[in-house]
């Protein structure tokens, strides 16, 4: 199990960041996590295509094309040798001045990290993780909008922190209104009568790329799905929750705030989503380059 880091283009097993890269100095980057299934990347193209979109969103301008990101993504893979990989990757703004002015940053810096595989527990998915809902409150859309992919994180690390002394796994986050938004690193979903809710995306979250595979799978299967503004009191009284993520993929969700959800153990439906999303796995759909998801 090796680690590899290609910068730049040039692959090695450490990297040191110039104190002057203003991804260091101050979060100025763009990222994305990919997971790979029996060592290819899953859903790499749906993931560029975010990247280069929370690129637009701050005015940085990646380097590279999609298909020099595809090559050395595959060579840096082939270099680390692992049967399953972790994949990050990150375009700062690059080396300027200590200033928060970005206009001193010429040349952006790109980085794939690949390192052995991150999974979850297998009982997690057997028993379903604990979520609390934290005080702190995802940033607004017109501030520094969730549906930027950036290296800033602080936002979800006080609710992460905020979770921890509650004693759960992970927190959910309100926006502004006090409507559900999202949990620090997924996406909700809750049932209803056989029904679907997951908060829209404009109630200021993070367009996931699996909460978009899991909602296209649950219609395709004749599971209604609804989005909204949806308060917290309906996430609370939920048949089931699950939350979605590339790493956690779809886990149960069985208590919040230490309050059982359901009958207390992952639901039908959500057996069913999990289900469904590992048969997508196994299909050529998440490797397929003109495979497209809907943001």
């Amino acid at each position: 199990m090796t680690t590899k880091i290609n910068f730049n283009g040039v692959i090695s097993e450490n990297l040191s960041i110039s104190f002057y890269d203003h991804g260091f100095l101050f979060g100025d980057s763009v990222y994305e996590v990919v997971a790979t299934h029996k060592n290819r990347p899953c859903f790499l193209y749906p993931h560029l295509q975010r990247l280069h979109n929370s690129a637009d969103g701050i005015s940085l301008n990646i380097p590279w094309s999609t298909d020099r990101f595809a090559e050395e993504l595959q060579r840096t893979l082939q270099e680390a040798g692992n049967p399953e990989s972790y994949i990050r990757i990150i375009v700062t703004r690059g080396e300027g001045a200590v200033d928060i002015d970005p206009s001193s940053c010429t040349q952006p810096n790109v980085i794939i990290y690949v390192s052995a595989e991150k999974k979850y527990p297998a009982e997690l998915y057997m028993s379903g993780v604990n979520l609390a809902v934290v005080s702190v409150k995802r940033n607004a859309r017109d501030a520094l909008n969730p549906g930027i992919k950036t290296g800033n994180y602080l936002n979800n690390i006080l609710a992460v922190v905020e979770a921890n002394r509650m004693g759960a796994h992970d927190a959910v986050m309100l926006n502004a209104n006090g409507d559900l938004a999202e949990s620090t690193t997924s996406n909700l979903f809750f049932a209803h009568n056989g029904t679907l809710f997951t908060p829209a995306l404009g109630c200021g979250i993070l367009a996931g790329i699996t909460r978009s595979m899991v909602m296209q799978l649950a219609q395709e299967n004749g599971i209604s799905v609804e989005e909204g503004s949806l308060p917290v009191e309906a996430l609370i009284s939920a048949d089931e929750v699950f939350i979605t993520g590339t790493i956690k993929r779809v886990m149960p969700v069985t208590r919040i705030d230490n309050k059982i959800v359901g009958e207390g153990r992952p639901g039908p439906l959500s057996q069913k989503m999990m289900r469904l999303y590992g048969d997508v796995l196994e299909s050529e759909i998440p490797y397929d380059p003109a495979f497209k998801l809907q943001f």
